[in-house]
């Protein structure tokens, strides 16, 4: 019988043997002489109290060197720290036969830091970042036959202006105008703000046409990408021709579903599921073919399944008028509306209610002295999954309004959806319409670009709670002027129209931001009339706290970390 690797002799352990039984002990090599025994124990005790040193080491010095420590009041509460890049989507330009679509870049002043000129903005057609160049093939050995390395890849700035944008930033305080692609064809548009731009950047892209159906003026102010987007006022009746614009700004491509709601409910399509958006590509969904039949008043909510998207909702009623119907507020109880100016012809509100309850509403306005309730039109109710709607009619009365739906009874709050159409007649009988949506409170700052010297431009400002006091901005025009200020005084729940107060010596077009003073909170609206071959041409855009800054948690020293 072979003989063993090696003998044990009677009572050695079993420790004493090679790892792998072959007679090699503690790492040294075959037929070198053997370790005294309990050298590998030592061994390990010393490994062990080098540990501990080292350890205990580390530990003292993050005790003794311990940074300062935060004061109580920040313990508590995170501080604001300004964002540092600020990225939207606009939908594809409405063009058609006369169709012009402007686009029009802004970020405030005395947002940024250093000299405030840091960083970069810009809106290319390009929505998506371009992919990574493909590694360059090794190089041919050299004379000395070592090989030469490839280059690598170039790396893509996400941050950097692509050469072919159609406009850009230069500095805060000073907007920018350019027009959109001109071909009914056109993608929609990224548009990115870095470093000092990036604070409350924002967009408004503006669409006039004038043939006959689609007559309108057409007014967005763009929005970031995301998974969720709902919207109040659309319809497939007849005449109309509404749709959903897609834009996938990622490098990814995006899968979405577009949910219908009627007066019955959902409405079941298959065409309306599963919808494939890929990266840097733009897609327009016409209603009536992802509904069936005609319905008047739908509810619609884009959901991406996957990726991210921009979302936008275009409404067209032949000569009777056109508009983006904005996105609403997120469901909630209570959802206010501002914006209906004072020659309002007709107003006509739609409601979505959850498939989890009905909710019973009473609809308010918010006058020149506060909030009351229209006569004929107090309340709405609305059955569970479904949409309701109400013929307002001249609700405003010749005075401008905010309207704001809530629970009737308190105690039983139900989230909704809400939004509301408005009509502007003329004296010859043509006329244009808006969509206003439910929104938030402006917050501690606000804008709108693209305003029109001459007095086309008025502000409807709505304090829903307490007296509020509001600072209005005219910023420099694209082509030069002088920032002009002033503040407002709100009524408690009332509601102020202004015209908008213009730059000196304007040239170009100009931004309006809304800071909230004191009291609150406020909801504001932006109308843009711009009356063509006698048609009240007009667009409203409700205003939205940029969010230029976010919170950032305050973070506690715990040395056990090196422990763990």
């Amino acid at each position: 019988m072979k003989k063993p690797a090696f003998r044990k002799k009677p009572g050695t352990p079993d420790t004493a043997r090679g790892a792998g039984g072959t007679g090699t002990f503690d790492g040294a090599p075959a037929g070198a002489a053997p370790a005294p025994r309990g050298s590998g124990a030592a061994r390990t005790t010393r490994s062990l109290l080098a540990a501990a040193v080292v350890l205990a080491a580390v530990f003292g010095i993050a005790e003794l060197r311990k940074p300062a420590a935060p004061a109580a009041a920040d313990r508590a509460t995170a501080t604001s720290a300004q964002v540092e890049r600020t990225a939207v989507v606009c939908p594809q330009p409405l063009q058609g036969l006369t169709g012009a679509t402007t686009l029009t870049a802004y970020t405030p002043p005395g947002t940024g830091t250093g000299d405030g000129t840091a960083g970069s903005g810009w809106i290319s057609d390009a929505a998506a970042p371009a992919a990574p160049a493909a590694p360059s093939a090794p190089a041919t050995p050299a004379a000395t036959g070592a090989p030469t390395p490839a280059a690598p890849a170039a790396a893509v700035d996400k941050n950097t202006a692509p050469a072919d944008a159609r406009l850009t930033l230069a500095k805060p305080g000073t907007p920018v105008s350019a027009p959109a692609a001109n071909s009914d064809l056109a993608p929609g548009t990224g548009a990115v703000a870095t470093g000092a731009l990036a604070p409350g950047f924002t967009v408004t892209q503006t669409t006039t046409v004038t043939e006959q159906r689609g007559l309108g003026l057409s007014g967005i102010t763009c929005t970031p990408s995301g998974t969720g987007f709902w919207f109040a006022g659309a319809s497939t009746a007849e005449g109309r021709t509404d749709y959903v614009s897609l834009v996938n700004a990622e490098s990814t491509a995006a899968v979405v579903d577009i949910k219908l709601y009627g007066d019955k409910g959902l409405i079941e399509n298959d065409a309306a599921n599963g919808i494939t958006v890929a990266p840097g590509s733009s897609q327009s969904v016409l209603l009536p073919t992802i509904s069936k039949g005609q319905v008047a008043d739908l509810a619609v909510h884009v959901v991406a399944r996957s990726g991210r998207v921009g979302a936008a909702l275009h409404a067209a009623d032949g000569s009777k008028g056109a508009d983006w119907v904005p996105a609403s507020a997120d469901p909630a109880p209570v959802q206010v509306m501002p914006g209906l100016p004072a020659d309002t012809s007709a107003a006509h509100l739609v409601v979505w209610a959850p498939p989890e309850d009905d909710a019973d509403l009473k609809i308010e306005l918010s006058g020149k002295n506060g909030w009351f309730v229209p006569a004929g039109n107090e309340s709405i109710h609305v059955k569970a999954g479904m949409v309701a709607s109400v013929d307002l009619g001249k609700v405003t009365r010749d005075e401008v309004a905010g309207l704001r739906v809530s629970p009737s009874d308190d105690k039983h709050p139900t989230p909704v959806v809400a939004g509301v159409r408005v009509d502007r007649a003329g004296a010859n009988g043509k006329s244009d319409a808006a969509w206003l949506a439910g929104t938030a409170p402006v917050g501690a700052r606000a804008t709108v670009a693209d305003n029109r010297g001459g007095g086309p431009s008025t502000l409807f400002l709505t304090s829903t709670g307490e007296a509020a006091t509001v600072r209005v901005t005219a910023s420099a025009g694209t082509g030069g002027g002088t920032p002009t200020t002033k503040e407002v005084q709100l009524p408690a729940g009332g509601t102020v129209a202004l015209p908008a107060p213009e730059p000196t010596g304007l040239n170009g077009s100009f931004a309006l931001t809304v800071e909230t003073v004191s009291g609150g909170p406020v909801v504001a609206a932006r109308m843009l009339a711009l009356p063509t071959k006698d048609v009240p041409m007009f667009t409203v855009q409700a205003l939205r706290d940029d969010r230029s800054t976010v919170k950032v948690p305050q973070a506690s020293q715990d040395p056990g970390v090196v422990l763990r």
